[in-house]
Parts: structure tokens; sequence; C-alpha cells
């Protein structure tokens, strides 16, 4: 609908749609992208849009072919009405888990949620949340993400927490894309690094000992859950190519505080004092 008085009908019907509105209408067509609705309530061009990403929770599992065809029927919600490009974004995983997309508009950033480790991945960790809805593809609808796991630095998930373990986490955001409470259970915690930063100042000698090599510096873990960088520059009196020239790992040194960077949590230490 490429003349004036479709744009002025069109940029009219887009004025009485909402965020959370529910839309009804035909799959006009199906991309890689996502796929082209034309909704019932505005006859003309297809405006309605689901992107691949919001086809469904189960998009993991199956192709985008088993989910939407050109021509089926479907209603979903709107998440965005983006005049520039004329196009209502809708959401397909909205109506098609409606108890459990719910559920999670309804959480608010700092809740407190409650669960149980459902499974440990390298990318993070799933919780099967004591509330709401199961997930339709995931173990649990709860997802910590690795840097929420905890403070201090690890390698494995397995070090923090462990399979059938109770857990209690703070929510973060709804992750629409996946059907997932984002969580934090290190936002459940004191944070290490502010107790240090009011206990500590620049200037200081510390003791610590050394946890990695990195090609620019060293790694000191200082004390419990707090590790300092020793740029490379600061390892030794005389000049070094690497810092292995200076320290190894497992090496006790005393280090000077160089710099406490509580907005970015970062430690700098010196050897040069």
């Amino acid at each position: 609908m490429g003349t004036v008085d479709g744009d002025r009908l069109l940029a009219a019907f887009m004025e009485t749609v909402n965020v959370g509105d529910t839309l009804t209408g035909t799959v006009a067509e199906v991309t890689r992208s996502g796929a082209a609705l034309s909704l019932d309530e505005f006859v003309g061009d297809p405006v309605g849009f689901i992107g691949s990403l919001d086809f469904s929770w189960r998009f993991f599992q199956r192709s985008s072919d088993d989910i939407l065809r050109v021509g089926d029927r479907v209603s979903a919600e709107v998440v965005a009405v983006d005049h520039s490009r004329r196009q209502i974004l809708l959401s397909h995983s909205a109506t098609e888990n409606s108890q459990l997309w719910a559920f999670l508009k309804a959480l608010h950033p700092g809740q407190r949620l409650s669960g149980t480790v459902a499974a440990i991945e390298r990318f993070g960790v799933f919780v099967d949340l004591d509330d709401g809805p199961k997930h339709p593809a995931f173990p649990g609808v709860g997802f910590i993400t690795m840097p929420e796991l905890s403070w201090r630095r690890f390698e494995d998930p397995s070090e923090i927490v462990s399979a059938g373990q109770r857990v209690t986490c703070e929510f973060l955001t709804f992750d629409t894309t996946n059907g997932e409470a984002r969580l934090s259970l290190r936002a459940t915690q004191p944070d290490p690094f502010l107790h240090f930063a009011h206990a500590f100042q620049v200037g200081q000698l510390l003791h610590g000992s050394v946890t990695m090599l990195a090609p620019f510096g060293a790694f000191v873990r200082v004390a419990d859950g707090i590790e300092g960088l020793i740029h490379l520059s600061a390892l030794s009196a005389t000049p070094i190519d690497t810092p292995d020239q200076a320290v190894q790992i497992g090496d006790e040194v005393t280090v000077t505080i160089t710099e406490i960077d509580l907005a970015r949590r970062r430690l700098g230490l010196s050897r040069r004092y």
C-alpha cells in the first residue's frame, strides 16, 4: 500500500497499537530473519513481523519450518511498534507459552527467587524455580550466567554450585529470546571488593600469591575473592619481556597497592615499592 492514503491509514492504525496487545493474522512470508504477517486489524501490506528468535522457545529443538508456514493463522503479542520501519514487531513465543510469558513479565529486578540447580553447563547454570510454570525446552526457567555465579574468579561453574543444590538468587531481567529469568547468585552475597576498598588504600603493602600469568602482567590474590594485576612494567625493577621472567604461578610476593577502581572493580598492584 504505497499511496498517500495508504500511508495515512497505516500511520493511524499503528497509533492504536500498544506493546502488550495481542494481534492475529496470517503468515504471508517466512525467511531466515523472520515471518511477515498480514494482520486482521489492518487490510493492506503485511506490517506485522515476528523475528526468528521470537518464533518459539522450542526453536532450538525444531526447525523454523516446523513452527510457522505461509498461510498459518497465528496470534502474537506486540513487543515494539517501529514507526520508522513501518513494522509492528511481534512475539509468537508470548502466546505459544502464555502462562510462562505472564509469569516472567510479572517479575521485577531485585526480586528474590528460589529453586534447585537443574543443570550445569559450560556457559552457565539452569535453575528449576519453585514458582511458575516449567520451561518447554530447557531444564529450568531460571538461568545464571557465569559472571553472575560468584564474585571470585573460577574456571568451572561446578566450583560454585552442584546439581540438586538449593539456591536463592536475585532476578535481573526477562530474557524474551530464550524464555528465561536471568538470575544472579552473587548479588545475594556480600561483594568482597567493597569491603576491601573501604579497608585498604593506595600505597599500602600487601602479601599475596600469584594465580595467573598473562602477556601484560601477573594476577595476585591478596585476600579471599580479591585479585589484583601487576602490570608487566611493575613486575620488576629491570625491563622484562614476559611475566615468567619475574614470577611464577604460586609464588608468594609482596606488593604495593597502586590503584583501587571501585566502579570497575579493578585493583592495581606493583612490586616496585
